[in-house]
């Protein structure tokens, strides 16, 4: 069967893009069987209708920056690579159409030339459309801007039985969370090109002092891009808050937050060394919390209290939105009473807790994030 199934994948990809997987072609752990590239969203659909009639399970892949996160597969027998899925068209309006293997910065790259770009900065190294749409995978421009997937318009989708569809959702937000195949492509809104751009960063050592601060910068209406947090287990952290506009408005407003912030307030026009980039690695076992950031410090506490120890935080503090990392060592069983735990405190605030990611071993006895659970 695998030299006939070979032989099917070449025919539909091209020789030399279907293949044997190899030691690196692994999800959570598990290795595939094989790969396939497609070139297009019709080879893409003529992939997943063969794994279809054959009962393959299947596995999508762009930039592979988060294929370990969520639920490891039970089994992997076809890893559907979109690195072929690569290019951009009708893209001198306010959005442009992008094939989903396209790495984000490349995408961004393009449009530059252009004056413009796409108001998204997912912190996956090596992102693609396709990948931080899958997981609607925010950044810190996600604080004025949206989602990705609320800045997406329309995707193209090669469905798990092999049939080519779009898919247009209300107010800009097709149901990508709901889409049981691959992604090919997807249209999205194009903003311009800031004129200026201002960090400003005070320094914070506990939650409730990141909620003050947040709290007056947002009370001051300055229309900012991005209001985020790095606190540390231990030690001083940081809340930076990211200005955009023509360079007047920008100096004003950066002004305005100095004067309400203090003499402690730094600017710079590049951001920390911390910012857009997640607090952990694959080794690490990381939830999300999402809740009103008035109530982040309660959670914070909380985490803290059932961990022992203070934990990381890192994330859209003016969102409300922050990833944290737990202590090393824990079971499977410790992580679920944590998690248990906060979700208990977050029950009455109206927010929530999920584990986006663990190591393999440790994942599969977890209740790990599905997708729609990222949106």
């Amino acid at each position: 069967m695998s030299d006939s199934l070979l032989d099917a994948l070449v025919d539909i990809c091209g020789p030399g893009f279907a293949r044997p997987a190899r030691s690196v072609d692994r999800v959570g752990g598990q290795r595939a069987g094989f790969v396939a590239v497609p070139a297009t969203g019709r080879a893409a659909a003529a992939t997943l209708r063969l794994a279809a009639e054959r009962g393959l399970s299947v596995r999508a892949r762009g930039g592979g920056s988060k294929i370990d996160w969520g639920v490891p597969p039970a089994g992997l027998d076809l890893i559907v690579d979109t690195g072929r899925l690569n290019g951009m068209w009708d893209h001198h309006g306010a959005t442009a159409t992008i094939a989903a293997g396209t790495p984000v910065t490349a995408a961004q790259a393009a449009l530059a030339l252009t004056g413009r770009r796409l108001a998204v900065d997912p912190p996956s190294p090596g992102a693609t459309i396709g990948g931080m749409l899958a997981v609607n995978e925010s950044g810190p421009l996600a604080h004025r801007f949206g989602s990705p997937a609320q800045q997406t318009e329309r995707v193209s989708y090669a469905e798990a039985g092999g049939a080519e569809l779009d898919s247009d959702g209300e107010d800009g937000r097709p149901g990508i969370a709901e889409i049981d195949g691959v992604l090919t492509a997807a249209v999205l809104r194009v903003e311009p090109l800031p004129d200026a751009r201002r960090w400003l960063t005070r320094a914070v050592t506990t939650p409730a002092a990141v909620a003050e601060l947040v709290e007056q910068a947002v009370a001051q209406a300055l229309e900012p891009s991005a209001i985020e947090v790095d606190l540390p287990g231990a030690g001083a952290g940081t809340v930076a808050v990211l200005l955009e506009g023509d360079t007047g408005s920008v100096t004003g407003r950066a002004a305005k937050l100095a004067q309400v912030w203090g003499p402690e307030t730094d600017q710079a026009g590049a951001g920390p060394s911390w910012w857009g980039r997640y607090p952990f690695t694959g080794s690490d076992v990381t939830v999300r919390l999402s809740v009103r950031p008035a109530d982040l410090p309660a959670v914070a506490y909380a985490l803290r209290d059932l961990c022992g120890r203070p934990v990381a935080l890192r994330g859209s503090a003016g969102l409300g939105t922050v990833h944290a990392v737990l202590p090393e060592g824990l079971t499977a069983r410790r992580v679920g009473e944590i998690v248990a735990g906060v979700e208990q405190v977050l029950l009455a605030r109206g927010g929530r807790i999920v584990v986006v990611s663990a190591p393999p071993a440790l994942a599969g006895q977890l209740e790990m994030a599905e997708p729609r659970d990222l949106f």
